[in-house]
């Protein structure tokens, strides 16, 4: 009993519906996203066979897994770039620019100073500085995949992001340990 439509071999942007790009639709995502739990939720195949229930379990993981990859630009950029046989070597390739590299010794020592003195508003102006420059990060990506299909340097910009996206954890366990 497989959905209409639903192939467990299409890869995340065909189970949606969508473009192979960098760039979505967020709202046609979360539509498609609902539309697709409506079929596969497991609680629809409760009266099938064991066989059926863990076909639909696993339906209904895919679809899981595919959404979270898509809404999350940096889950994203790594699967698109992994879909044209790139490797972003963000375990192997730590090699960064020197300045990337001293801007994050900065970042973490403004970070823990903020800690330290248990400065809140210090730590809201680096969360807000550091989604500027996600968000500036994330609008490069989406030229070099989209527009200029450079997946060398789009792997390069997914290092750096990881690199960002460890920061944002660090400024949110400063918070926490400023709350405790």
């Amino acid at each position: 009993m497989q959905p209409s439509g639903f192939d467990l071999q299409q890869n995340h942007f065909q189970l949606f519906g969508l473009a192979q790009s960098f760039d979505i639709d967020a709202a046609q995502l979360d539509q498609h996203y609902r539309a697709l739990q409506a079929q596969v939720h497991p609680d629809k195949s409760a009266h099938l066979s064991d066989a059926e229930q863990r076909l639909a379990m696993q339906r209904s993981t895919q679809v899981n897994e595919a959404y979270q990859t898509l809404r999350n630009p940096l889950r994203r950029a790594r699967y698109l770039l992994t879909l044209h046989g790139v490797d972003t070597q963000e375990d192997t390739n730590t090699s960064m620019p020197l300045d990337f590299l001293m801007a994050q010794m900065e970042w973490r020592e403004a970070i823990a100073e903020a800690q330290q003195a248990g400065d809140v508003a210090v730590l809201d102006g680096l969360e807000a500085r550091l989604n500027r420059e996600t968000r500036e990060l994330e609008t490069e990506l989406e030229v070099k995949i989209d527009a200029e299909k450079n997946y060398a340097d789009a792997a390069g910009l997914v290092r750096k992001l990881r690199f960002m996206e460890k920061l944002a954890e660090e400024i949110h366990s400063a918070y926490d340990a400023i709350d405790s």
